[in-house]
């Protein structure tokens, strides 16, 4: 009997330390979703938004037209092209990162620190001198080429002799640009926490370089990325001011979330605004699912 009113206690005490919690998570998170939701299935305007209530007049038509307007599934493609794209070049630039400053070296930890920088510095400004740099007119990154590119405004052109999206390719390298320092964070905690045993008895082995990250240090590696992969994917998916602020959505590079915004500001359409959103949360559902699916289990030996 005193054990069972002891864990009661506990079980209140503990419900009393993380109500804060709930109580915030509650008043940010649910209940905007809850009215998101709400708000994706009627018929609401900038103009009509105050009349929108719980028990409004439900319907589809909202995702029909969303779905059904041109532009949407290339803009989905688009999107997943760039978060694919930009989360694989971000985790291999923080792999090779986090490979190069493993062993110590005089001033590595300025390194180290320095390679931060473009993570911890402002998006604004940082785009701002990415557009400085990218300027067909002015920029820096022009005079070395034989002829100007207009790298952020152009949709398509020819980089030494082959067509690419030049505007989506240079949206993907700020992407990776960006953000590697993130997965080189995670890397490189993981790499310090490596036992040497195992590299010392390959290197004995005579194993190369090569076959030494290959067999001894990628298999220790693999869920660490598992997890950077799901996060960058999820953070990049999501992604609205790199892309707004460097292109705003021209040339090609119109994510699902800069349409979301248009038709949120433009159109002044906050239900399709809110079902577009529904639909990006769907499709991250589903890549989160096949993440717990395949990559959740124990570790493999």
């Amino acid at each position: 009997m005193r054990q069972r009113t002891l864990r009661r206690q506990e079980a209140r005490a503990g419900l009393y330390l993380i109500s804060p919690t709930l109580v915030i998570t509650l008043v940010v998170v649910v209940l905007p979703l809850a009215w998101a939701i709400m708000m994706a299935f009627q018929d609401v305007r900038l103009i009509n938004v105050r009349q929108a209530g719980l028990l409004g007049n439900y319907t589809l038509e909202n995702f029909v037209y969303v779905i059904g307007e041109p532009g949407f599934w290339s803009s989905l493609v688009t999107t997943l092209v760039y978060t694919v794209a930009g989360t694989v070049s971000s985790i291999a630039l923080g792999l090779i990162a986090a490979l190069a400053l493993r062993r110590a070296f005089p001033g590595r930890t300025l390194v180290r620190a320095s390679i931060l920088i473009p993570y911890v510095a402002p998006v604004v400004a940082v785009t701002f001198l990415w557009e400085v740099m990218l300027n067909p007119q002015y920029g820096i990154v022009n005079t070395w080429l034989p002829e100007p590119i207009a790298f952020l405004t152009q949709a398509k052109g020819t980089v030494f002799g082959v067509e690419v999206p030049v505007a989506l390719l240079t949206v993907i390298a700020f992407e990776a640009w960006r953000y590697f320092p993130f997965a080189f964070l995670f890397l490189m905690a993981r790499l310090q926490a490596l036992p040497s045993d195992l590299e010392e008895a390959a290197v004995v082995d005579g194993a190369t370089p090569t076959q030494r990250f290959r067999y001894v240090i990628l298999p220790q590696l693999w869920r660490v990325i598992a997890l950077l992969s799901v996060l960058r994917f999820v953070f990049t998916f999501n992604k609205f001011d790199d892309v707004y602020l460097l292109t705003g959505g021209g040339a090609g590079t119109e994510v699902v979330s800069v349409r979301v915004f248009n038709l949120l500001t433009a159109r002044g359409d906050i239900g399709a605004a809110a079902a577009q959103a529904i639909v990006l949360a769907l499709v991250l559902i589903v890549f989160v699912g096949v993440y717990l699916r395949f990559f959740s289990g124990e570790e493999r030996a």
